[in-house]
């Protein structure tokens, strides 16, 4: 039995909640419950941390509505956390927000994306370290994940390596030590929580498309009908216990 601390970056809109659930029932599901026992923490809400992550075999961060950009005094205590933890050689994996905590964590930078929020069913490439990366193992070189965010790591953080990017986002998926892995994606996401996030977000979506010139009404449908099943994605939490811990 493996013990898995999964740190609660924020909480997903209301209307997602009563649809799909919040973040942690994604990554419970996603994973499930043979052979791992979850302890989750909302540290978003002030949680205390434990003294060290010495007592798990894991350390994983989910996701957050909430920006790295906007430094809380919560998040400064997390990203201390992770980087202590990695350290002390607990695997750790940052998903989204939590890869970007963990790269300014480790002198990174954090930044709105110049190309645009990401949003929707999208392909990320390996890079050939991402090839020969464990947390990648039996994946192909082009993958489908489900993806959400404005922000980015616009700066790696010294002795980190990009495992994968695409177009929107060269930094999908970055090595920042040997047991310390992030991705900006979301493997655990299923296609059901990609549509209730759209659908939730659906007003600040169309008001994004209209600066871009997309007419109104066109580009939730259109985000809404790419969505597709993203089979090989799950195996990157997959993989991470399996080959990490």
């Amino acid at each position: 039995m493996k013990n898995v601390l999964l740190l609660k970056a924020g909480d997903a809109a209301t209307s997602v909640q009563l649809s799909v659930g919040d973040y942690e029932r994604w990554f419970l599901q996603t994973i499930g419950l043979s052979g791992q026992r979850f302890d989750i923490l909302p540290v978003h809400k002030g949680a205390p941390l434990p003294k060290d992550a010495k007592g798990y075999d894991a350390v994983m961060m989910t996701g957050s509505p909430l920006s790295v950009t906007q430094r809380e005094p919560w998040m400064q205590r997390a990203g201390a956390f992770m980087v202590e933890a990695g350290e002390q050689g607990v695997p750790v994996l940052g998903v989204c927000f939590g890869q970007q905590l963990l790269a300014e964590a480790y002198g990174g930078k954090v930044a709105r994306n110049p190309k645009g929020r990401e949003t929707g069913t999208v392909e990320v490439t390996l890079s050939p370290e991402g090839r020969a990366d464990p947390l990648f193992t039996g994946l192909p070189e082009r993958f489908a994940v489900q993806a959400t965010h404005e922000d980015i790591v616009a700066r790696l953080p010294e002795g980190a390596t990009v495992l994968a990017g695409n177009a929107n986002t060269a930094n999908q998926a970055l090595a920042f030590r040997p047991n310390v892995r992030g991705v900006q994606f979301h493997p655990e996401m299923p296609t059901d929580a990609m549509r209730a996030v759209i659908l939730a977000r659906e007003d600040k979506l169309e008001a994004l498309a209209h600066e871009q010139g997309i007419p109104e009404g066109e580009y939730v449908p259109r985000l809404m009908s790419g969505i597709t099943p993203t089979p090989y994605a799950h195996r990157v939490l997959m993989n991470f216990l399996q080959h990490f811990t």
